[in-house]
């Protein structure tokens, strides 16, 4: 039997519970979400490595997965746009069942391998995409079809399941084991088994964004300001990296389009927005090759 199905020995009589023990119980095993993560954290730096040259080359971040996992790869890939302005078009998701199945159940949508090959053939992989394959069985059929599609093309695999010796991690380039255990509530890995892929996600996508030069220092200077908070982020990070005034950081915003890197080169380095967007264009987006 997988690990994450096995029933838990920590708390058979969870039910009878009272309340404060209840809650200290689901607290405290979703703690272990973190640890596990951490383990891994060489087979990280691994698929860190083996992302970025593929992605700076044009490729694509799609994502693969059903129930949970499938609604944790959509939530990563969503949230690229915003946070470092990713292209949509290069952070996709597909998910067992459609759309739709984001917000029900679709059921035996995730049995069907066929259509999880199909649906990643229909987005016409290459050598240079990442597809990111989230289980946490690390049987689920539609996954591995979709991992059998990417695989014939030469695209990077990379599985994640929280089940050791599993043919989602014997199959694709780069298998990372979240080894979770059994669920406080038996079975359910929408607890720590989805909380640990949520972490890793966020890891790589995060630490993707950083190698490919969307983070200045620790700062989120390639957000793309699309509501009010963004927009007064966008001053704040610029006053932050350059010491100007609200005024002077909202001005070179908007001779930059509220593009955070160009303001901070052009109060930097003292250059109008499109020589300032030149130079960084000269450089790859890298801000601080372009302040060098």
């Amino acid at each position: 039997m997988l690990k994450t199905e096995t029933p838990s020995t920590q708390h058979p009589q969870l039910d009878l519970y009272p309340v404060e023990a209840l809650v200290d119980a689901l607290v405290d095993d979703q703690a272990l979400a973190a640890q596990a993560v951490k383990a891994v954290s060489a087979s990280i730096c691994v698929a860190v490595e083996a992302m970025t040259p593929r992605v700076a080359a044009g490729g694509r971040l799609v994502y693969v997965g059903a129930g949970t996992s499938g609604r944790l790869g959509i939530l990563d890939s969503v949230e690229l746009s915003p946070t470092f302005s990713w292209p949509p078009e290069r952070a996709m998701a597909l998910l067992a069942g459609g759309l739709g199945a984001m917000f029900q159940a679709v059921e035996g949508a995730e049995d069907d391998r066929n259509k999880g090959s199909s649906d990643l053939r229909l987005l016409y992989p290459n050598y240079n995409d990442v597809i990111l394959l989230v289980a946490a069985s690390g049987t689920t059929p539609y996954v591995l079809g979709a991992l059998q599609a990417a695989r014939t093309v030469g695209a990077l695999t990379i599985g994640i399941a929280n089940n050791p010796g599993t043919p989602l991690l014997g199959g694709a380039d780069i298998g990372i084991c979240l080894d979770t255990g059994a669920e406080v509530i038996s079975g359910s890995t929408r607890l720590k088994a989805g909380t640990a892929q949520k972490i890793l996600l966020n890891t790589l996508s995060s630490a993707l964004m950083v190698r490919l030069h969307k983070v200045y220092g620790n700062l989120m200077v390639d957000l793309h300001p699309t509501n009010i908070k963004l927009v007064e982020r966008a001053v704040h990070l610029t006053m932050h990296a350059t010491g100007a005034t609200e005024a002077a950081a909202r001005a070179a915003l908007e001779q930059s389009h509220f593009h955070v890197k160009t303001a901070i080169v052009v109060l930097l380095k003292h250059l109008p927005a499109d020589q300032a967007q030149a130079l960084l264009d000269a450089t790859d987006g890298n801000l601080r090759t372009a302040l060098d």
